[in-house]
Formats: C-alpha cells, structure tokens, sequence
C-alpha cells in the first residue's frame, strides 16, 4: 500500500489508492477478520498520518488492545494515541471499560462503599459492554459490602430483560450472588423475575441456530446453566415459585440432548435443580432417570457425577433410586 501510495503523481490517484485500501479494510472489518487485524490498523494509521479520516478504525485499536498477543496489544496501543483524542466517545468507553474492570477485581470495601452509586449508575448505560462490565463489578461491591445489596436489586432485575446474552449472563450471575447475601433480594426476585426467567429459560431452549451462541448444536450453554442456578435457589423452599418452573424443567430435561458435554452439563444442573426445589413426584423421577442414563455413559467422569448426585437423590426419593440398583452396582464394578 505504501509503494503504490508514493508512486502516485497526483493527488487525485492518491485519493484512489486510499479509497480502495480504506474500502478493503472495512470489508475485513464487517468480516471480523482476526488475521489481518494488526497490519489493518498499521495501515490506518499510515492513512491518518496522510490526513485521510480513519474514524471507522477506532473500535478496531480496542480490539488489538484486549487480545492476548503482545505485537497486536502494541499496535493497539499506537492507534489508540494516534487515532483517538479526548474528543473521541470510544476513548471515554475505553477508560471507564478499564476503570469497571480495575474496581471489580481489587476494590476494597472502602471503594465499594465510594464508587457503588457510579458503578449503579453505569448499569443502565447504553453500551452493552459497559453494562456487563457494570454488573460484574457489582458482584464485588456486594461480595464485600452485603448492606449495599438492596440498592442493585432493580437494576439487576432490568439486567433480567436483556437481549445481548453477554449482559443477560451477568445480569442473571449477579441476581444469584443478590440472593445469597440477602434475603430481601431473594424474596424480591421471587415476587417480579420468576415468570420473566422462565420465559428467558424456555426461549433460549426453543431457540434457532445461532452461531455466535453455539456450542456442539445448544445455544449458549453458559446462559442455561447460569439461569437453571438462579431458579433452583428461588424455588428452594417456595412451592410457588416452584410451580412456576415445572414445565419448563420437564422440558430441558427431556429435550436436551446428552451425546454432547454441553448437553450433559445442562441436564446435570437441570437434575440439581430438580431435586432442590419443593416436591414434585414426576419431575424427580425424571430426573433419577437421567442420571441412569449418566451411569451408562462411556464417560468416567459423567458416571461419577451421576453417582454423587444419586447420593443426594437417595435422601429424597430412594425408591426411585432403587429401580437403578442393577445400573449402580455395575458402574461400582466398572471402577473396581
């Protein structure tokens, strides 16, 4: 590109090569192209210094940024002074991204109590990422100053509503942990987001192919399982709260496929989840069937989570245990 710019004799062919280039470099862009990201952003830079606009890159420099590899990290770093100033949005995004990250992972309670307004504040931040970065931080102020609980209760419960499955996952982690430092939440969470989780839960499972979310033909396992958590705390001890979600753990118990690590890990929970909230004969028995099916596996390590959760299953519901009796004693005899 630089050969071909310096050949030019004219400032009109100049402006020619810099559109073609500036042209192929927003295609890779749109295509996500890893590759070539680095010498992209190199050559965006050679055209900023040109006086060309090079806005269209700048989201570019915060990707080289957060990746792994020191060479693209460094040239992240180059486009960021060059092709940004304190003007620029995307800078703002990127100093309070680095600041959510810093305060969530070595805030004291000191900070906590400081910052807990802003970062609540952030919650409800039109950026995606800033709001996910937001609810994570949250989970620390919690953790390390419980009497704060009440004041993030409605802005995770909003968290609950998301679409973008980066912040819903969080959303969802930091109603879990909510739950466990206060019991206010709980019963709050209880009362408004059990429909709405359900609904969540059940769209998720229902859902078409989606490659951004899938893994081995589920989508987003992640998200299942985060959700399968929450209701079996909500629904443990609350016949209510459990009648609500009967249907659609009979569902993912009897729809997920098990021939793949994704959909054993979300029929391990859905089971777990099962025998913790309040009774229901029908739901246990499938859950004790499924992890019959665990028993059977080739896997050792899905037959022994099998057996450590029929040792809990037999406290609940041991004649549904004994039908596997003959499955169980050749799985002991397996491992001898």
């Amino acid at each position: 590109m630089i050969r071909a710019i310096r050949a030019c004799k004219t400032a009109a062919e100049e402006r020619a090569v810099v559109r073609k280039e500036c042209a192929a470099i927003r295609a890779a862009i749109n295509e996500n192209d890893q590759d070539y990201r680095h010498r992209n952003l190199a050559k965006l830079m050679f055209i900023h210094m040109l006086g060309y606009p090079t806005h269209f890159g700048q989201m570019e420099c915060l990707k080289l940024i957060a990746s792994t590899g020191f060479p693209e990290k460094r040239i992240g770093y180059l486009g960021l002074m060059l092709l940004l100033d304190e003007r620029q949005e995307v800078l703002m995004l990127y100093i309070v991204g680095l600041a959510l990250c810093a305060l969530g992972n070595i805030s004291s309670a000191e900070m906590a109590r400081d910052l807990a307004p802003d970062v609540e504040r952030l919650m409800q931040f039109r950026d995606p990422n800033i709001r996910k970065k937001a609810a994570l931080c949250s989970i620390r102020i919690i953790k390390k100053v419980p009497d704060l609980a009440e004041n993030f209760m409605h802005p995770a419960s909003s968290l609950l509503k998301e679409k973008h499955h980066g912040v819903l996952i969080t959303g969802v982690q930091l109603c879990t942990d909510l739950c466990k430092v206060s019991s206010e939440a709980l019963e709050y969470f209880r009362e408004n987001c059990i429909e709405g989780l359900v609904k969540t839960l059940r769209d998720i499972a229902n859902s078409p192919y989606s490659p951004e979310y899938d893994i081995a033909g589920i989508t987003d396992p992640f998200l299942h399982i985060r959700l399968l958590k929450l209701l079996r705390i909500l629904g443990q001890g609350d016949a209510d709260a459990s009648d609500c979600m009967t249907d659609i753990l009979a569902q993912v118990a009897s729809r997920t496929e098990s021939n793949k690590n994704a959909g054993n890990a979300i029929l391990y929970e859905c089971v777990e989840t099962i025998m913790s909230i309040e009774d229901n004969g029908g739901l246990r028995v499938l859950a004790i069937n499924i992890l019959g099916r665990f028993l059977s596996n080739r896997d050792n390590n899905i037959r022994y989570v099998g057996l450590n959760m029929l040792m809990k299953a037999i406290m609940v519901d041991a004649k549904a245990v004994q039908r596997h009796r003959a499955t169980i004693l050749e799985c002991v005899k397996g491992f001898i």
